[in-house]
């Protein structure tokens, strides 16, 4: 078994590591509130490190889940960074969702010490994180890929190699774009039925074994149509994804026109006090009342 370290003990990051120390690794962890991460070792045995540096020094494998570009810099290559401080032939995996462009920045640090990275992004959510069923999109070495394989196998039931660095990461862009379009669509076709007085229970019955169907449909449209969004993955999270998904659009020109409205979509309901929201509550806007 591995010695791993574990940065960000976050709604994704807390089961993730978790899966981690229950397939028999030696984990310690790191997170920026320290009462999170004394709550895991006292749930998951293992040990608490004060800062990411520490957490890192005798690690094998370094993991990381955090929020956005500055957080990963901050915990790979900050003042206290893992990087820095890891040993040579060491892996560093960021599963965190960024640009690839911070990507990039991961990988050139790590090779300079000949230490592994790989960008590592999961999509499935808090249930695919705590049922340890995540997808896993991957970019970096395929040695370093093939070393990192055992250790993401444990909370991802699915782990796709894409390519070199800053891979995964362009491949969770398209994860989201995707579902930012199935999502307006579910919502404008959910408030068309609501509008028309059709049975919503029957409607999703019907058109959830067709071609309509989508996990959207399967998972959330009950609950859209309840208005009910107190749960899954927030909508501001939403927002900084799509941030990214334009950003790498604008440098590639490749045009995202309906992401580039959803994302102002988002930024409304955010504006108006729902950005802990799941991304569902899209149809709000269309809702009346």
């Amino acid at each position: 078994m591995a010695h791993i370290a574990f940065l960000g003990l976050g709604v994704m990051g807390y089961p993730m590591a978790g899966h981690i120390a229950g397939a028999g690794h030696d984990v310690t962890v790191y997170n920026r509130t320290a009462a999170k991460a004394d709550a895991w070792v006292a749930q998951h045995g293992g040990a608490v490190a004060q800062t990411p540096a520490a957490a890192a020094a005798a690690a094998d494998i370094v993991l990381s889940c955090v929020g956005d570009d500055p957080d990963v810099l901050e915990v790979a290559l900050g003042a206290d960074g893992a990087i820095p401080a890891m040993r040579e032939g060491a892996l560093y995996i960021d599963n965190s969702t960024v640009s690839a462009d911070v990507a990039r920045k991961l990988a050139a640090a790590g090779g300079e010490r000949g230490i592994g990275t790989l960008d590592a992004p999961v999509s499935g959510g808090q249930a695919g994180a705590e049922n340890g069923k995540l997808t896993v999109m991957v970019g970096g070495a395929q040695g370093d890929f093939d070393a990192g394989l055992p250790v993401m196998q444990c909370y991802g039931a699915r782990v796709v190699r894409m390519g070199e660095a800053g891979t995964g990461q362009q491949a969770k862009m398209v994860n989201q774009i995707c579902i930012a379009g199935v999502l307006q669509g579910l919502s404008e076709g959910l408030n068309f039925a609501i509008e028309a007085g059709l049975d919503t229970d029957a409607l999703l019955e019907a058109i959830s074994g067709g071609a309509a169907q989508s996990w959207q449909m399967v998972n959330r449209g009950e609950t859209m149509v309840r208005n009910e969004f107190d749960f899954g993955f927030a909508l501001d999270w939403m927002r900084k994804d799509l941030r990214i998904c334009l950003e790498e659009a604008a440098r590639t020109g490749a045009p995202l026109p309906v992401t580039e409205i959803v994302a102002g979509y988002y930024g409304e309901l955010s504006a108006a006090g729902h950005g802990r929201n799941d991304t569902s509550a899209l149809i709000r806007r269309l809702r009346k009342g």
